[in-house]
């Protein structure tokens, strides 16, 4: 029978393992942040410590990987082939952060820039406004002026020489 397009599918086997790439990145960065630490330099120092004094003082029989130490460098080899893959995923996933961060900041910085020059004009407007208004300091001198005008004795006109 063939698929009908107007009902979903049904799942079936599933061939590869599910994982969930957000829960799998989480765990990965938080393996790195502790590889970037120095409790984890101090764990390792320990643990390759002991592993060569346990291989190099105990009884031969006790001894589970003697002098060249093979086991314990495909032990750290093994280490560092999952630990450089976990961190690479970890940069990455900082680096999608940085940079959705930078475009959240760059169009702050556009709505800044917008409002800021929006202001610009609005005060650009407002001082060619207030040039033609006039000012408290101008109407208080024009009073003073028509008040010292009104002030002023009036000299009644003098009739032709009337003294001379």
């Amino acid at each position: 029978m063939a698929d009908r397009l107007d009902q979903p599918r049904q799942p079936g086997p599933r061939l590869r393992p599910h994982y969930d790439p957000e829960a799998f990145g989480r765990l990965s960065e938080r393996i790195a942040r502790f590889l970037g630490t120095a409790r984890f330099l101090v764990y390792m120092t320990g643990f390759v410590a002991v592993w060569v004094l346990w291989n190099v003082f105990t009884p031969e029989s006790w001894r589970f990987d003697p002098y060249p130490f093979i086991f314990l460098t495909l032990m750290l080899s093994l280490q560092a082939s999952y630990a450089a893959p976990l961190i690479l995923l970890a940069q990455n996933r900082q680096a999608d952060r940085d940079r959705v961060q930078s475009e959240l900041d760059r169009a702050a910085a556009d709505r800044a820039q917008a409002d800021l020059e929006y202001l610009t004009r609005e005060i650009a407007a407002l001082r060619m406004a207030l040039g033609e208004v006039a000012t408290r300091d101008y109407i208080h001198s024009e009073l003073q002026r028509l008040q010292e005008d009104l002030q002023e004795p009036s000299t009644p006109a003098d009739p032709a020489g009337a003294d001379r």
